[in-house]
């Protein structure tokens, strides 16, 4: 079998192909198009089987591994990347030595394999992230808005600025050209984006209503519908999990932990998971440690010993837990009143008439 190592970048890729003792049998460079990474597939094809690595970098890897997959004598893995440690800690650095230092991991069996996601998953992973990108957005336009008035000293009595009567306002404000003018832009950019967000929205919500699964999510406290569908969409199968601690570990949520001379010590959150589980989940944590009767309790004597942002993170894991469990065994989680999941699901059902009305107008 021929181990494949495949340094990937935004324009060009070095491969390098080896034997089974590790002879060197060719290495190559290939633009990253479809015309360069079909002629590539076609090369792999006239060695037979093969054992092909590529590193997680962004989304660069996807069309090569889609394209390679399609042959079943490739066998295709995606490598995590924090843990190549032979390339990140690699005094002299290139392309070449980067692919055959892949190329003699993953033909010694030591590559750690990254989980790659189906294309549906991948395409709700994409609509999820991206409207919490154009929100991020709103906010940063909004602060510098803030900013703005601060500068000039500028009060207003509306509770929300950026409501009807708050952009009016804005609209009507007297400042130099230059400022007037900046104001303007912000405004028609904010405009827009949100128009974004609405779409996103709507589409989000009209995949949650046909999630039973969403459903289930929805039953914990500060988890809304699109909450639910971004953790079904980081979380993919649970089932790919063994144990609560696996998923916890994923999302960077486990403590880390050095043990020497027979002692063990627990320290900070790793951070090195998936990081929109952690935010969606802090989110929901701020909620359910004030909400949640199951998890109230916990978060207050957790914050009266070791500190509010402790007990938060303990929170957090908590909820983590018991999401795994809630799909694995795909069950009710009672945290909270029913007539509260009642609303959020008849917010859910209102959302998408909304939806489907608006077409059926536009179609008329």
């Amino acid at each position: 079998m021929i181990s494949v190592g495949i340094d990937v970048h935004k324009k060009r890729c070095q491969a390098c192909l080896k034997d089974e003792k590790g002879h060197l049998i060719e290495e190559l460079s290939f633009p990253r198009d479809q015309e360069g990474i079909n002629g590539f597939r076609v090369l792999l094809q006239s060695h037979g089987e093969t054992k092909v690595v590529l590193e997680s970098t962004g989304n660069l890897w996807i069309p090569i591994y889609d394209s390679l997959i399609e042959n079943p004598a490739n066998k295709v893995i995606l490598a995590n990347p924090r843990k190549t440690k032979l390339i990140a800690e690699a005094k002299i650095k290139n392309d070449k030595l980067d692919a055959r230092v892949l190329a003699d991991l993953v033909r010694a069996d030591l590559v750690a394999a990254s989980y790659v996601p189906e294309e549906p998953i991948r395409q709700q992973r994409a609509l999820l992230r991206q409207r919490r990108s154009l929100v991020e957005a709103t906010v940063a336009i909004k602060n510098r808005i803030h900013n703005l008035l601060d500068r000039y000293n500028l009060g207003h009595e509306y509770s929300d600025l950026f409501g009807k009567q708050g952009r009016e306002w804005l609209h009507n404000l007297q400042l130099p050209s230059i400022e007037k003018t900046i104001l303007d832009v912000e405004l028609k950019q904010l405009e827009s984006l949100e128009k974004g967000i609405a779409e996103l929205t709507m589409k989000i919500a009209l995949e949650a209503v046909e999630e039973p699964r969403a459903k289930l999510l929805m039953g914990f406290t500060g988890i809304d519908y699109y909450s639910a569908m971004l953790l079904l969409a980081e979380i993919g199968d649970v089932k790919r999990f063994s144990s609560p601690k696996k998923l916890v570990a994923y999302a960077g949520l486990a403590p880390g932990i050095r043990s020497s001379a027979g002692k063990t010590i627990h320290g900070h959150i790793m951070k090195e998971g998936n990081k929109y589980l952690r935010w969606i989940l802090i989110e929901a944590a701020q909620h359910a440690s004030r909400f949640d009767p199951k998890l109230q309790d916990f978060y207050q004597r957790v914050s009266a010993r070791r500190g509010r942002h402790r007990a938060i993170v303990g929170v957090e894991r908590k909820l983590l837990v018991s999401i795994y469990h809630v799909l694995s065994r795909n069950e009710t989680y009672h945290g909270q009143r029913s007539e509260l999941l009642e609303r959020k699901i008849r917010n859910l059902q209102r959302i998408v008439d909304s939806s489907l009305q608006s077409k059926r107008d536009n179609q008329t």
